[in-house]
């Protein structure tokens, strides 16, 4: 693939983008899918979604200098960003050596019981058990141990729509497998097929905002970070490889993935900030009202239960750019329900395909999270489109983006096949040519992967070391 054939996933993406097009050799994508043993171009439509990254980083680059920079993506390397822990970040041992980190016996468990099973009525639903208090939930409503075995069990003593009703009841989550047909015919699916995979609405007129100075495109720029889990904080991280200032908040009692906080945190700073504590909620509000963009990826309503829902948050901050990740998007009958990436993967179609295509016999998983980090890609490139549309025309916006919404744009792009050998990892030469190493952090001497949007004048990179949860105070660096 070259820049004369950009794919149609960037072409969508440049028409959300509402501007004329870029010169035809401002993008470049090399490379092509397969990479991964799967019918999906994941390696494309992540390229064509971190190309499209990079000319929003532009059009901001271009108010502040009147001058436009080179981008290239390489396919093997944006379908490398979904490989999480294994090769793809090492970590210094006692004889000096850069060693793959395992993934620890929490994730390797998860991943056992968060597979599709075989219900009662022979259709699939996939439970999902990420977080401890969410597996409890499931393991009440299958009335099942904590192991394959059992919830196998438990989830072939239900219908599969009925099961799937009832974990959403229990506020856990779960997707019923459907086919890419029967989801399109679903009243959620149908919903989301009647929008752009990325909304950016402008909810209410505020000055102009020209941008700070600063020599990245995305300088000056405050971000509050209120994410866990892959897709919103990767959105955060885009933002901090263009140069922003952003603030990760969290609290301490909330239940984290160590892996997933050390690899989404690179470049960022991080606190705590206990919303139910009436102070530290006051806290976050001045950071609101000094903020550029803030990022939800809780589940719909909970921040909103707390006070801090975007009308408010608008209200508090007039020019605010509101951005939610979640897994439904921003309506339909689904809109409530909290979801992850293998729930998008199960009721999409894509656990349907990928079963077929590889011959499984039944529903399978992607090797990789690719809704997770292909929404992340889209909720930074809208992030900056708003923030170009602020400093020209003023406003506050709403910024929307979902694991469904990514998994049909992955759709889309259609299928290939041929994907038998594909390799499934970077070679060590090529991991080392994109390597960052990031040493004296709280998680040892690390070794991973850099960021791969590349880009002539501002290269993308991380500007401070991977914090730990929690150790800056809460406020703003100088502009």
């Amino acid at each position: 693939m070259s820049n004369v054939e950009l794919p149609d996933a960037y072409a969508e993406l440049m028409a959300i983008r509402g501007l004329k097009l870029p010169d035809a050799d401002e993008i470049s994508i090399t490379g092509s899918d397969p990479f991964f043993y799967s019918p999906f171009l994941i390696g494309e439509t992540a390229a064509a979604a971190l190309a499209a990254r990079g000319v929003a980083a532009n059009d901001l680059w271009e108010l502040r200098t009147g001058k436009r920079q080179k981008i290239n993506v390489d396919v093997r390397a944006a379908a490398a960003t979904s490989l999480y822990g294994g090769d793809m970040t090492q970590r210094r041992d006692e004889q000096g050596r850069y060693q793959p980190i395992e993934y620890s016996a929490a994730m390797r468990h998860m991943v056992s019981l968060t597979q599709p099973w075989k219900a009662k009525d022979g259709r699939w639903v996939l439970p999902h058990t990420n977080l401890p208090h969410l597996e409890r939930r499931v393991l009440d409503v299958l009335n099942c141990e904590s192991t394959p075995e059992s919830v196998s069990e438990g989830v072939s003593k239900w219908n599969s729509d009925d099961l799937e009703q009832a974990i959403a009841d229990a506020c856990a989550c779960a997707g019923k497998v459907r086919t890419p047909e029967e989801w399109l015919q679903h009243p959620h699916g149908a919903y989301l097929a009647g929008l752009p995979v990325v909304e950016i609405i402008k909810v209410a007129d505020s000055p102009i905002e020209p941008l700070h100075p600063g020599n990245q495109p995305a300088s000056g720029v405050r971000v509050l970070d209120l994410t866990r889990i892959l897709a919103g904080p990767t959105a955060a991280l885009g933002m901090a490889e263009h140069g922003a200032d952003v603030l990760m908040v969290t609290a301490a009692h909330l239940p984290q993935v160590p892996a997933f906080v050390r690899d989404t945190s690179h470049g960022k700073r991080s606190c705590f900030l206990n919303v139910d504590d009436d102070n530290q909620a006051a806290m976050l509000d001045e950071l609101v009202k000094s903020a550029d963009v803030f990022i939800d990826g809780y589940r719909p309503g909970r921040l909103q239960a707390h006070g801090f829902g975007a009308e408010r948050l608008m209200d508090l901050r007039p020019g605010l750019i509101h951005v939610s990740v979640n897994c439904f998007g921003s309506g339909g009958p689904f809109a409530s329900r909290a979801g992850w990436d293998q729930v998008a993967q199960a009721v999409t179609g894509i656990c349907h395909t990928q079963g077929v295509a590889t011959g499984a016999g039944q529903p399978k998983l992607t090797p990789v999270f690719m809704c997770d980090f292909l929404t992340g890609f889209l909720a930074t490139f809208a992030a900056m489109v708003a923030l170009a549309r602020r400093a020209k025309e003023g406003g506050s916006y709403r910024v929307q983006v979902s694991l469904c919404q990514s998994a049909m744009l992955l759709q889309r792009q259609g299928l290939r096949a041929g994907f038998e050998d594909a390799p499934g990892r970077l070679t060590p030469d090529e991991f080392e040519a994109l390597a960052v190493c990031d040493e004296n952090t709280v998680y040892g001497d690390l070794k991973t992967l850099g960021p791969v949007l590349r880009m002539s004048e501002t290269p993308c990179k991380w500007f401070s070391t991977t914090p730990e949860l929690g150790s800056a105070l809460p406020g703003w660096l100088p502009r």
